[in-house]
């Protein structure tokens, strides 16, 4: 018996060692209206982020990174389902501006929380929901065991919720950094011997801008860079929390932001050396920071421009914790997004995953696309006085702030990034799924791009 007992020990430990190696943690941090150039690693010059500049040593850095959308509803929705918000039924807008509040996110699609919680994973969300106010909507509808959350921006409602209850009315704009910080900490200790998804979409710092009295006056940037520099702390608490329970070196943690510098807080948020805010195509509207760490996989000090867009993380970070099983095959398939988890871990690879991206502006309108190092805008856009005439064509390597159009210069490249732009919204638009809730008459239809047909 006892050399049964042995011999079956020795067979479970390789077992046991492959279930931890495949099972890792998932820590997704999504700042709200943090600019590119708006961390110290990214070369901010007013604004000190020790924590995330450590991560960013410790694993990725991606410079070419774009959110899922420019603005906070759709961008949110991207990186739960891996799928272009238009995908999901957004024509434009946020919950509570321009999309009414009893719409939403669609039970429809299938989101990451739910390929985790089917995996046995603990999930939880902590921070700004902002997808629907309703019970069909709500965080705990799309596979999220547990929920403490706002349910719209920290402009747009004063009520702080856990699960389906009300636990502050009104809540403190200044404290809400904290309060969810202790609230993951809380949830990472309950959970230190188990799987967990931990989806933590803080609310800073979007407008308005209120500073802890603890981080208050510390930078040149009034309460925004006093409020960016609190969420850099909070976030190393909660990092220090995964080293003293000696878990840190089996959990992946992505930190991001949802879309580039909010309109009002320009005179202190930096997204050099890009031009355009929230809602812009421009590269300032959803091209953000995003750092990766993932011990012993993602090596350290890795510095990455290849194009990557937030809808690659769910295939991505199902793939580095393999459950990209065959019963996900459809879901997988039908994302829009793609792994670039090969890319991430310098492995051998013929190719990078993503060579395009589409862009929409803030109310639904699709403008542009990217392919490769060139950037092509086939709509009217403000911020862009040749779009007026035609499209125009932008080299991002050598013209990161978009200014000089080159698209006489390279016509046949301009048809054939207008023919791929049509394709691809055309097949977008023939998959596109309902908007969860009621039909919607008085939502404003986007515009039709001035220069794609």
């Amino acid at each position: 018996m006892k050399q049964v007992i042995s011999t079956l020990a020795v067979l479970l430990i390789p077992t046991v060692l492959i279930a931890s190696e495949m099972q890792p943690n998932v820590i997704l941090i999504m700042a709200d209206d943090l600019g590119y150039n708006d961390l110290s690693c990214y070369g901010s010059r007013e604004i000190d982020t020790p924590v995330l500049d450590q991560l960013a040593r410790e694993g990725i850095r991606l410079t070419s990174f774009y959110a899922g959308c420019t603005i906070c509803t759709p961008s949110r929705m991207a990186l739960l389902t891996g799928m272009y918000p238009v995908r999901c039924g957004w024509q434009g807008g946020v919950v509570g501006y321009g999309v009414q509040p009893q719409n939403g996110l669609s039970t429809q699609t299938t989101t990451i929380a739910e390929v985790y919680k089917r995996a046995g994973y603990t999930t939880t969300l902590i921070g700004k929901w902002h997808l629907g106010d309703t019970a069909e909507h709500s965080p705990m509808a799309h596979g999220f065991e547990s929920a403490f959350f706002i349910n719209k921006s920290n402009n747009q409602t004063k009520k702080l919720w856990r699960g389906d209850s009300i636990v502050a009315d009104p809540f403190d704009n200044r404290q809400l950094t904290e309060q969810f910080t202790s609230e993951a900490i809380r949830f990472v200790e309950a959970n230190r011997d188990t799987p967990f998804f931990l989806y933590m979409p803080l609310s800073a710092p979007h407008f308005p801008a209120q500073a802890h009295p603890e981080w208050a006056n510390r930078t040149k940037l009034g309460a925004y860079g006093d409020v960016v520099e609190e969420m850099d702390g909070r976030i190393g608490m909660l990092l220090s929390t995964l080293t003293r329970l000696e878990i840190d070196d089996r959990t992946i943690v992505v930190f991001l932001s949802d879309n580039g510098v909010e309109p009002g807080q320009k005179q202190w948020a930096q997204s050099a050396p890009f031009r355009g805010l929230k809602w812009s195509t421009l590269e300032g509207g959803n091209r953000v920071p995003c750092i990766i760490r993932w011990p012993g996989r993602i090596p350290a000090e890795t510095v990455n421009n290849q194009l990557i867009s937030a809808i690659d993380l769910f295939p991505t970070l199902i793939s580095a914790c393999h459950l990209d099983t065959p019963s996900l095959k459809t879901v997988l398939a039908d994302c829009d997004g793609v792994n670039i988890l090969e890319s991430l871990i310098k492995k051998r690879y013929r190719r990078h995953a993503r060579n395009t991206l589409l862009f929409w502006h803030g109310w639904g309108t699709p403008q542009a696309i990217r392919m490769n190092q060139w950037k092509l805008f086939f709509d009217d856009v403000q911020e862009l006085p040749g779009s007026q005439q035609g499209p125009v064509l932008i080299n991002l390597k050598d013209d990161p702030a978009e200014m000089t159009n080159l698209s006489e210069q390279h016509p046949q490249r301009v048809e054939e990034m207008l023919a791929t732009a049509r394709q691809q919204l055309s097949y977008l638009n023939d998959n596109a799924i309902p908007l969860g809730g009621p039909k919607d008459s008085r939502v404003k239809v986007p515009a039709t791009p001035k220069w794609l047909d």
